[in-house]
């Protein structure tokens, strides 16, 4: 075991370090107490493992220039951030020092520690945003170098009622934010009516596949105007100038858990410039120069939308 100094102090009793071509270290096991003092408060790395939901002793990372990248916490510590304290089990920061990411929990998924035991050591936390205090179980909090918030990730099974530019909406997995305090992107719990260039449209997005709130299905411009969303309920056809017409629509395909049963493909729509855009065939259009049309989308009787869960 060796020593080395990092812009905290001292880190005692490594054992094991991965180099990188410029000789700095890039990870660490800890085996000793080391206590690192930060303007967010002491921070003491992971140096053994307590218990079940903790089994595995986790690595301490550095950039290539050697300041802290990740620190795994020995036991959940209250840091201060922008957004008030925070309990963590794990810290990320960007190079120059800045908080990055909060973690209140950093437990390792297996057959017998699953996301329900988690879920259940998870405590609601308080967290100051630029839409008021909320609070809510978070498994992530991410922050802007500067320390605004950038983002903050929900447990499953977490809501937040939230004013935004398209009025009240029910959020579920997350919500993500400018650094002016705008609100970038959130994920409807249910569907919800928008109005965009192109007319009211239906925002839901019915399986969404992000693990962290930092991108959502619907997004807002910085001026608050709808920029993209997913849509299970409606299709659209374009006309264009010389009277060609295109239908781009959601979509079923079979389900993993039976082909019986079908799931629709949510239809993705972003405005840009004037433009509307169909990510899904990357095919984009001038607003000013076709016609728009959009109807509900018919999902053929007898072909639900719910997956293996539903």
């Amino acid at each position: 075991m060796t020593d080395f100094e990092t812009i905290y102090g001292e880190l005692r009793g490594v054992e094991f370090r991965t180099l990188y071509s410029n000789g700095k270290t890039d990870g660490c096991l800890v085996r000793e107490e080391n206590i690192l003092s930060t303007p967010y408060g002491d921070l003491i790395p992971q140096y053994e493992a307590e218990d079940m939901g903790r089994r595995q002793l986790k690595p301490f990372y550095f950039y290539k220039s050697g300041s802290i990248k990740s620190v795994p916490l020995q036991s959940q510590t209250l840091v201060r951030t922008p957004v008030g304290g925070v309990p963590a089990e794990l810290v990320t920061f960007y190079e120059s020092g800045a908080l990055k990411r909060i973690f209140p929990l950093d437990g390792k998924l297996s057959g017998f520690w699953t996301a329900k035991n988690e879920f259940a050591l998870a405590e609601e936390i308080t967290v100051e945003s630029p839409l008021g205090s909320l609070r809510a179980k978070f498994i992530a909090i991410q922050f802007f170098e500067s320390g605004a918030l950038k983002s903050l990730t929900l447990w499953p099974g977490e809501f937040l009622t939230l004013s935004t530019p398209a009025g009240q909406i029910r959020v579920r997995t997350g919500i993500a934010f400018y650094e002016n305090g705008a609100i970038r992107s959130l994920e409807p719990a249910g569907v919800v009516k928008v109005e965009t260039p192109i007319g009211t449209l239906t925002a839901y997005d019915n399986d969404p596949q992000g693990i962290h709130g930092d991108l959502n299905s619907l997004e807002f411009a910085p001026e608050g105007g709808v920029m993209s969303l997913k849509t299970v309920s409606e299709e659209i056809t374009v006309i264009d100038q010389l009277g060609n017409s295109r239908l781009f629509a959601p979509w079923l395909k079979d389900n993993p858990c039976g082909h019986e049963r079908k799931v629709v493909v949510p239809l993705k729509v972003r405005f840009s410039k004037e433009r509307l855009i169909f990510d899904d065939r990357q095919e984009s259009f001038n607003m000013e120069q076709c016609q728009v049309e959009t109807r509900p989308f018919d999902r053929k009787a007898g072909d639900p939308a719910y997956s293996c869960a539903g």
